[in-house]
């Protein structure tokens, strides 16, 4: 499985890279950075009382996905980035101190895009949902991300997200 991983990441590199590209992606992975664009959305959506709900479970879904990713599975599982084991491949942002899978980024991006979408009307979710999309794509082009590392994150930020939004109705939060 690792050499059709490498074999993406180095065909991204060689075919797909562009300087325009390269900016683009740098930006919207830094939306992503520490989940700021989500916790953003957050705090606006708990500034308002018709979005509070959806903001406290936004909330309980980024901090799910930074305890479940973040601190128990990257530190469980302890996978290497690919640029340091791929040969040739060149990361294009500073590299990241953590382990690789699952994605953070790609996690809580889909724990609140995913949230966003269940609760909000689709005007709403489904940007939310392009954006995740993006910033998930943004992780493999800077090549700092396994593709199985984004699919783990977007698995994880989905699951979480349905558990938050079912556990807020189940209590009758919403």
């Amino acid at each position: 499985m690792i050499v059709i991983e490498a074999n993406i990441l180095l065909f991204i590199q060689e075919y797909l890279r562009i300087p325009l590209l390269d900016s683009v992606f740098k930006g919207i992975t830094a939306l992503g950075n520490a989940g700021f664009i989500w916790i953003l959305c957050t705090v606006l959506l708990l500034c308002f009382k018709k979005t509070r709900t959806v903001g406290w479970m936004c909330a309980v879904a980024l901090l799910a996905s930074l305890v479940i990713n973040n601190l128990i599975l990257k530190n469980l599982i302890a996978r290497i980035r690919p640029y340091e084991v791929i040969e040739g491949l060149k990361i294009l942002i500073d590299a990241p101190h953590d382990f690789s899978f699952p994605s953070g980024h790609t996690a809580s991006s889909f724990a609140t895009a995913t949230v966003l979408y269940m609760t909000l009307p689709k005007k709403f979710g489904i940007p939310a949902l392009i954006l995740a999309v993006l910033i998930s794509i943004s992780r493999l082009y800077l090549g700092v991300h396994y593709p199985t590392d984004v699919l783990g994150g977007l698995l994880s930020g989905v699951a979480i997200a349905f558990t938050t939004v079912y556990i807020f109705k189940k209590k009758r939060l919403v």
